[in-house]
């Protein structure tokens, strides 16, 4: 059983919470960020989250993860994470929970052709949609757009993989050949979310968390939908002596039961692995705060460098024989081009949107038109984009 732990001296504290853009009265029985939980999962875009790609399109089968399903794994690996290291839980499952509100129809080919439709205007980074969700798209209060969550669970979204700039501004990582989207730099002059340091580290175990639902699940959906063998992916070093380990221990293991088992003791060793190098990290940081998190030279939620090597394996092995796999790129090449096709339809003949969507729209400039566009799109469902497409062209592919 689960024993209540004391939150540590560096994990985020709700009762001291930088707050909200628009202030509220705190609830009488819930945190500043478990209230901020129970909002997103209210949420329209978290609903959607049931009908959008993870790898598989919704009607290959009812048995692969979508971005709903895989979202509840990453919370629960995230609220494992935080637990053990002594964080605030329900700001790293507030994290987890909204990572992926920003993601179009059709995973990351729906990304790539929204992308390429917006190139000349900055093009769709599926992170900045996700804050553009919480504190825009979202239109359910009386008195502002957007969730109005605390700033710790917004900056959390933003910088889940590290800063995005130098403290001088300058882009970081892959913000450096196009910089930062405009609509992070936009909201961050409202309510400034530090885009030169680090997250805290819920955030940063939310991110390893989401690591660790992609290569056990990812690994899972491929052996279903038969891509690859148990004998190929154990080739791999750390899957290779999981599986050895599974047979030593129950030689005659039926193939569903091998499977599971090596998923669930893949999640578990990945689990340990960055328990103990953060533990590690955080000992030599000392740090005193959340801020001293923020302000750290690297992050603390992280794996080991062998295990870090490892999970880049398993990796590798999963791009060709899953994400770039024929069966797979022949459907979502498919699906790039309902997404491209309905952008350039909605531009041409802006009286094809919904009425709520079309209303307005000529009174925008250029840019704002192509991103007003693109937020109907990146919204839809897999189904309905389809339906959508459907409706307004002659043929519509299957998906299969």
């Amino acid at each position: 059983m689960d024993l209540p732990v004391s939150r540590a001296r560096y994990a985020c504290d709700p009762e001291a919470s930088r707050g909200r853009l628009y202030d509220e009265p705190p609830s009488k029985s819930r945190s500043a960020f478990r209230r901020d939980c129970d909002r997103i999962i209210h949420a329209t875009a978290f609903r959607r989250l049931k009908h959008k790609t993870q790898v598989f399109v919704f009607d290959e089968g009812d048995h692969y993860r979508t971005r709903l399903t895989h979202t509840l794994e990453v919370a629960q690996i995230a609220r494992a994470l935080a637990r053990r290291l002594r964080l605030d839980e329900d700001l790293a499952e507030a994290l987890a929970l909204a990572h992926d509100l920003g993601h179009p129809p059709f995973g990351h080919a729906g990304e790539r052709a929204l992308d390429s439709c917006l190139s000349a205007f900055g093009g769709f980074d599926h992170n900045a949609q996700t804050l553009r969700v919480v504190t825009a798209l979202e239109r359910r209060y009386p008195v502002f757009d957007g969730l109005n969550l605390t700033w710790e669970t917004l900056e959390g979204l933003v910088k889940h993989n590290g800063p995005l700039t130098e403290r001088t501004g300058a882009p970081l990582a892959r913000y450096r050949r196009h910089g930062v989207p405009a609509f992070i730099l936009d909201y961050c002059r409202r309510h400034d979310l530090q885009l030169w340091s680090f997250a805290s580290a819920e955030a940063q175990v939310a991110a390893v968390a989401d690591d660790v639902a992609y290569d056990a699940h990812d690994m899972d959906d491929g052996l279903r939908a038969k891509l690859f063998e148990v004998e190929e992916i154990a080739a791999v070093p750390l899957p290779g002596r999981i599986v050895g380990a599974i047979r030593a221990d129950h030689p005659n293991l039926d193939h569903d039961r091998l499977v599971h088992e090596l998923i669930r003791r893949l999640i578990g060793l990945l689990i340990d692995d960055v328990v103990t190098e953060s533990a590690s990290r955080l000992a030599a940081l000392k740090p005193n705060s959340a801020d001293d998190v923020r302000h750290a030279a690297a992050p603390v939620g992280a794996f080991s460098r062998a295990v870090a090597e490892e999970d880049s394996a398993i990796k590798s092995f999963l791009q060709p024989r899953m994400y770039r796999h024929p069966r797979v790129m022949k459907v979502m090449d498919q699906a790039a081009d309902v997404v491209r096709e309905l952008f350039a339809r909605y531009s041409g003949h802006p009286h094809d949107l919904p009425a709520e969507w079309s209303e307005g729209l000529a009174g925008l400039d250029e840019p704002a038109r192509a991103r007003h566009i693109a937020d109907f799109i990146a919204g839809m469902t897999d189904r309905y984009a389809l339906a959508e497409h459907a409706r307004l062209f002659d043929s519509t592919p299957e998906l299969r």
